[in-house]
């Protein structure tokens, strides 16, 4: 997370105060550590370059109303990523997964979904299932967590996978983007 912070400070009043105990009620399992603390430093919200907010949307595990015409917490995103499992990444060679393992954490101005593979008992040991949407493969499973996800990211250290918030990216919270 520290390391993340340096590459993407977080803006003043940023976070969510979360009730964890309701959020696993609601979704069934426990969450990674890392989203806990991503959510209490910087909450629901988007990142973006200097110039445009929202490359990059985080959701949460509750609705905020935040967006109109988006989805601001994991279920329709879920929903749209086990079904495009089903009709398009079960052909894909080398994943064999359940789509009832795959929950929404995010998604991207590119339609890309960004995901838990919650296989795991451990939610610490969830791996992200990126859904890129514009690349030649359809799923690909990134062995780290959300919050080493975006550190890569944004450091450009994936090779497989890019953006545009780059060199100077920066989190908007969705009350102030609202």
């Amino acid at each position: 997370m520290t390391a993340l912070q340096q590459l993407l400070p977080p803006p003043p009043g940023a976070g969510e105060d979360i009730d964890w105990k309701a959020a696993e009620a609601r979704w069934g399992t426990r969450f990674p550590r890392d989203y806990m603390e991503f959510m209490a430093v910087y909450g629901v919200g988007g990142i973006g370059s200097q110039e445009e907010i929202g490359e990059v949307a985080i959701l949460g595990p509750f609705p905020t109303g935040a967006y109109e015409h988006s989805p601001d917490d994991f279920e329709d995103e879920t929903g749209n990523a086990r079904l495009t499992w089903e009709e398009e990444g079960a052909d894909q060679e080398g994943l064999d997964l359940d789509p009832e393992h795959i929950l929404a954490w995010g998604y991207t101005s590119h339609a890309d979904m960004l995901c838990w593979l919650t296989s795991d008992p451990d939610p610490d040991k969830w791996p992200v299932l990126l859904f890129a949407r514009h690349g030649s493969q359809t799923c690909e499973v990134v062995p780290c967590g959300m919050v080493e996800f975006l550190r890569r990211l944004l450091a450009e250290e994936l090779p497989s996978y890019s953006l545009e918030c780059t060199p100077e990216p920066r989190f908007e919270h969705w009350r102030k983007g609202r």
